[in-house]
């Protein structure tokens, strides 16, 4: 080796250090798309603890080797718009949607930047996606497929309530594409005439209709209530609780986080443990993973929990049967 080779060699030995300090301190960005107008929305705060969580899990620590931009929105599609071109103008490496009514401006924000959805309805229905098993563009997560749990649902009311012939329906008509919709009502109407109920839907566009929807609401019309999921809905389970709880009507959630506030029952998904399976698709495609190629995942378990004191309240009987049924019970 010549004098001029060895220089060479140690001006290169020189710049390892530096070279290896700046691919560790280049930290990767994500940013966080919701629906929900804060931080504090039920969703948000369910979705993001359960994500970030996951990341955690993964070695991912928010602040030390992730940087995480949420932005939020006042369940207004123009915003979410606006939301999403501001993240890809940011060009972060990855945008995590919290539920199809994000994902879907996401996507037509960008047709390159990966999309993470948490809590898709039904991708294919809302063409997010070609297939659940080969996605084929720029998004990818978690699903809980919306429309096969009505029935369900409307079983469950069916068998907790004695009298309930007449179920109303609170639906909020644009939570997802209008082929998921359509099928979520399709489903109910088939339901109801298998358990021999007459349904009422209510929609409930925006959250400041929520009282004003409800209030034609009684128990002269109704037996039981449903909510349909919706992210929009979701954030205001407390204040649907609570209007429910003064028409003295059984109600039916999606989530646990209604029970957890006082409502009867819900049969759903664990949307914190989605959130949490979620992040380990984020994880992958810092890797060098393609979203097209990452399959849409399902639950592997949908959960049932009933509030027995709100039941005693309304005067209902859950018999043992439906008690060791339910994955909880909170008394």
């Amino acid at each position: 080796m010549n004098r001029r080779e060895f220089t060479a060699l140690l001006g290169l030995a020189a710049n390892w250090p530096f070279t290896a300090h700046a691919q560790r301190t280049t930290i990767p960005r994500i940013g966080v798309l919701s629906p929900s107008r804060s931080e504090d929305a039920i969703p948000n705060r369910v979705l993001l603890k359960g994500f970030v969580a996951g990341l955690r899990d993964l070695g991912y620590v928010e602040g030390e080797n992730i940087t995480i931009e949420r932005e939020f929105s006042d369940a207004n599609a123009h915003q979410l718009r606006e939301r999403a071109a501001e993240l890809v103008k940011r060009k972060v490496e990855v945008i995590v949607a919290l539920s199809s009514t994000a994902a879907r401006p996401a996507k037509q924000a960008t047709s390159t930047v990966p999309i993470v959805a948490i809590n898709m309805a039904d991708p294919v229905d809302d063409e997010l996606v070609a297939s659940l098993a080969r996605p084929g563009g720029n998004v990818t997560g978690t699903t809980f497929l919306g429309p096969e749990l009505v029935t369900k649902r409307l079983q469950l009311v069916s068998e907790v309530v004695p009298q309930h012939s007449h179920v109303d329906v609170v639906w909020h008509p644009n939570a997802y594409g209008d082929r998921t919709m359509d099928g979520m009502l399709k489903e109910a109407e088939h339901a109801a005439q298998i358990l021999g109920m007459q349904l009422q839907f209510v929609p409930v566009t925006r959250p400041e209709e929520i009282a004003s929807a409800l209030s034609a609401i009684t128990g002269d019309r109704a037996d039981a209530v449903c909510v349909f999921p919706s992210p929009m809905l979701f954030a205001e389970y407390g204040r649907i609780v609570r209007i429910m709880a003064e028409k003295n009507l059984p109600t039916i959630y999606a989530a646990r986080e209604g029970v957890e506030l006082g409502g009867l029952m819900s049969y759903g998904p664990n949307q914190g443990d989605l959130a949490r399976l979620t992040a380990s698709y984020v994880d992958k495609i810092l890797k060098g993973a393609k979203p097209a190629e990452l399959p849409v995942q399902r639950p592997t378990k949908y959960e049932l929990v009933i509030n027995l004191k709100t039941a005693q309240q309304l005067g209902l009987t859950i018999s043992n049967q439906m008690q060791l049924l339910a994955d909880e019970v909170i008394e």
